[in-house]
C-alpha cells in the first residue's frame, strides 16, 4: 500500500507544506503560461523571463525591506508602490510572445523602476507625498 504522499495526493502535499514551518513562499512559476515564437526564441525567452522575474522579486523584498522600517503613515504610502509593483509584474509575466522579452527585457537595467516611476499612480504618490511636507 502506497502513502498519500508517495502518490501526489493533496494531503501528501499539505505534509510537505507544513513541514516547512512558515519558510518563504515559493517563487512565482514563470514557466506556467506557453509562449510562441520559434523553439529557440521561446527557450532565450523563457530565461529571460525568469530572470526578469527575479528582478521583480529583488525590487519588491527592498520596497518590503523599507515598509518593515517606516512609520503606518509612510508604510502606506510604500504598500501602495508594492501593488503597483506586482500589477506591472502580472502585465509583464503574462506576455506569451517570446520576441517581447527578448526585445523589450534582454537587458533589465533599472526597468522595473522606470516602469513604477512613469505609472500615474506612484506620480500621485509622489506628489502627495510632497504636498504633505
Amino acid at each position: 500500500m502506497t502513502k498519500p504522499e508517495d502518490n501526489g495526493s493533496i494531503a501528501g502535499g499539505l505534509e510537505a507544506w507544513e513541514g516547512k514551518e512558515g519558510s518563504a513562499p515559493e517563487p512565482l512559476d514563470v514557466s506556467t503560461t506557453s509562449m510562441s515564437g520559434t523553439a529557440s526564441q521561446v527557450e532565450w525567452a523563457e530565461r529571460i523571463r525568469g530572470q526578469v522575474n527575479a528582478e521583480f522579486d529583488r525590487v519588491a523584498a527592498s520596497f518590503r525591506s523599507i515598509a518593515c522600517k517606516q512609520a503606518d503613515d509612510k508604510r502606506a504610502y510604500t504598500t501602495d508602490v508594492i501593488a503597483i509593483l506586482e500589477e506591472k509584474r502580472a502585465e509583464v509575466m503574462s506576455r506569451t510572445d517570446a520576441g517581447f522579452f527578448i526585445h523589450d527585457w534582454q537587458e533589465i537595467g533599472d526597468q522595473v523602476r522606470l516602469m513604477i516611476f512613469h505609472d500615474p499612480r506612484y506620480q500621485a504618490i509622489k506628489s502627495n507625498r510632497a504636498a504633505r511636507r
